[in-house]
């Protein structure tokens, strides 16, 4: 019988995950590559977007990004809170065999907030420009990998992220009369 608390036995596991997908970081390319992700994730990309929808569209664009932004703040503010609620150690402060390719924005894992933001921003982007499917789903995709990869997070902290920024983009899209993802 196993007698580690769940907690603990969660993480053990989990260890694993984060250890094979940490080891694309060992390569150069694959370490750039998801360092740039991750950096642009940080938020550049996502005010890039705005700002590009902005100047391609008008009041419509200045519209969406408004949506966008107001979404973000949210998320920010959620994130924040789990964070300082949760207080999980991240996976290379846990397990020494997994490195941080990448420095870390702050000490805790739980949830991983460039998976949550980049969620709820790609979500509430395609309903007011389904369009950007083609680049926000890789990208989004490529964000969330990159938190495991970079030895940053475990993948519950981004499956988590995942429902939060979903759920969040739900309710966002809701509360906005006029947009959808579905028709």
């Amino acid at each position: 019988m196993n007698r580690l608390p769940l907690r603990k036995r969660l993480i053990a596991g989990e260890s694993g995950w984060c250890l094979r997908a940490n080891r694309l970081g060992e390569r150069n390319s694959s370490r750039a590559y998801f360092a740039a992700v991750s950096r642009l994730g940080d938020g550049v990309f996502w005010y890039a977007l705005m700002a590009a929808l902005i100047v391609a569209d008008g009041y419509d664009g200045l519209r969406a990004s408004l949506h966008l932004a107001a979404t973000g703040v949210i998320a920010l503010a959620l994130y924040k809170l789990l964070k300082r609620w949760t207080r999980r150690p991240r996976p290379f402060a846990s397990d020494q065999r997994i490195h941080a390719w990448v420095a870390p924005l702050d000490e805790f894992s739980f949830p991983s907030g460039h998976t949550l933001h980049a969620v709820a921003f790609s979500l509430v982007a395609m309903a007011h420009y389904p369009v950007l499917a083609w680049l926000l789903i890789p990208f989004t995709a490529s964000v969330a990998a990159s938190r495991v990869v970079l030895g940053l997070h475990y993948p519950s902290d981004v499956v988590a992220a995942t429902v939060i920024g979903s759920s969040l983009a739900g309710v966002s899209l809701w509360l906005v009369p006029g947009v959808t993802l579905f028709g």
